[in-house]
């Protein structure tokens, strides 16, 4: 499978990282069997990260509202549950020590992480923050100090704060995924992924109860509106989530954020975990499923219905519902599951933004062609005055505004650390 190029989209098995092994298979050990001790983790995408970010926000606030309540309450159990999604119950007892020994799907903490296969981060700053010295070994200032060369190459403050708020917000504002419109057979099928029991992990949609996702710094996990220094509006052309009566937005994730037990079948063999933690993955989003094949969290199923088979653990009984049914039944399911797409022509706000700038550099340099009016452009918002690829269906709201040029601007003023 050739890699394709884009911006915020889904890396093939080529892009897998292989994260901190101690044995890595270069000696065959017993049996002929390479050994392998760390995570190998398929990248997911970007889109729709803001409203993830958002629903996961207001889940932790409510989860750190119920242990308050426990405290003020104590000896009697508090059910934790969050937009219709349950975390178990704690207990507190007259000291104010809380029990959560049965508290499920999210760490004692109760901090929802949405991010990372395994639910490690709890917002894409969080993310960004890790990423940058496992994958570029650039390190943040807000990590490791300003001023601070903690890898000792010569170079301090590699990514300064600007710079990471410029990614959160990048990440934060592309496109969310689309549906296409359903036939015959996707209905029926979608049907069927409810009397499955899909939707028990997999929930179509989650409801926020604000518009806007607060940008802070420092951030502090267990208060989601600590520090806030901007906020966002999701229901903005981008990223073009769907405003709910409540006076926040529609996230059609299909995902309720817990971490699950999936089996032995699908656990990992990391070194530095638990048995019990090798077996534990956040529900995966199926938002744009149709388009970001490799699946699971490594990439070993090429095909959906491979993935939907390899499921086990807590998935077991549902795993075997599907796997009765007839061929034509699955054909079905599978029909649902490729309406759900990622977005057509994503980020077009920040390339016609980067395409009118080159095209400034060119003529100022002397190497353009331009005839003085951006070239063939209708100087509105770079928008080309040519007809563009109609996109895929998306709600009539969206669908006919133009992109926002706002966070373009926004991303070099952060990037300047202003």
């Amino acid at each position: 499978m050739p890699p394709v190029l884009g911006i915020g989209g889904v890396g093939g098995s080529n892009a897998n990282a292989i994260v901190k092994p101690t044995l890595l298979g270069s000696v065959d050990i017993g049996g002929g069997t390479n050994q392998f001790d760390g995570r190998f983790a398929n990248p997911p995408f970007l889109f729709g990260s803001g409203g993830v970010e958002l629903v996961g926000l207001e889940m932790t606030r409510d989860l750190q509202r119920l242990k308050q309540q426990a405290i003020a309450t104590p000896g009697t159990p508090v059910e934790l549950v969050s937009k219709g999604v349950h975390f178990g119950s704690l207990v507190a007892n007259a000291a104010g020590e809380v029990d959560t020994t049965n508290v499920t799907g999210v760490k004692p903490d109760l901090v929802v992480r949405p991010f990372g296969r395994k639910g490690q981060f709890a917002t894409v700053r969080a993310f960004d923050v890790d990423a940058m010295g496992f994958h570029f070994g650039m390190q943040p200032s807000e990590l490791v100090g300003d001023g601070v060369d903690a890898d000792q190459d010569g170079v301090a403050d590699e990514i300064k704060r600007g710079d990471l708020s410029s990614l959160h917000v990048f990440a934060t504002t592309l496109d969310r995924p689309i549906q296409d419109r359903r036939g015959r057979a996707a209905t029926q099928g979608y049907r069927r992924f409810h009397s499955l029991g899909c939707v028990e992990c997999h929930r179509p949609t989650l409801e926020t109860e604000a518009r806007r996702l607060p940008l802070r710094l420092p951030e502090v996990e267990t208060d989601p509106r600590a520090n806030i220094y901007y906020g966002i509006d999701l229901a903005a052309p981008a990223p073009g989530f769907d405003r709910n009566r409540a006076g926040g937005v529609s996230v059609p994730l299909f995902s309720d954020l817990r971490r699950h037990d999936m089996g032995a079948g699908l656990g990992e063999n990391f070194h530095a975990a638990s048995a019990e933690e090798n077996r534990l993955f956040i529900t995966a989003r199926l938002w744009g499923v149709a388009d970001t094949a490799p699946y699971l969290h490594d990439g070993r199923a090429t095909t959906l219905t491979d993935a939907i088979l390899a499921h086990g653990g807590e998935a077991q009984v549902v795993r075997d519902r599907f796997a009765a049914l007839s061929e034509a039944q699955q054909d079905e399911v599978l029909a649902f599951l490729r309406t759900l797409r990622t977005p057509s022509s994503p980020a077009k706000a920040l390339l016609a933004y980067m395409a009118q700038h080159d095209e400034a550099g060119s003529h100022a340099d002397g190497h353009g062609k331009t005839s003085g009016k951006s070239g063939k452009k209708s100087g509105k918002s770079g928008k080309s005055s040519g007809k563009s690829r109609k996109p895929r269906r998306r709600s009539k709201r969206v669908a006919h505004q133009k992109p926002g040029t706002w966070w373009p601007k926004l991303l070099e003023r952060l990037a300047r650390g202003r």
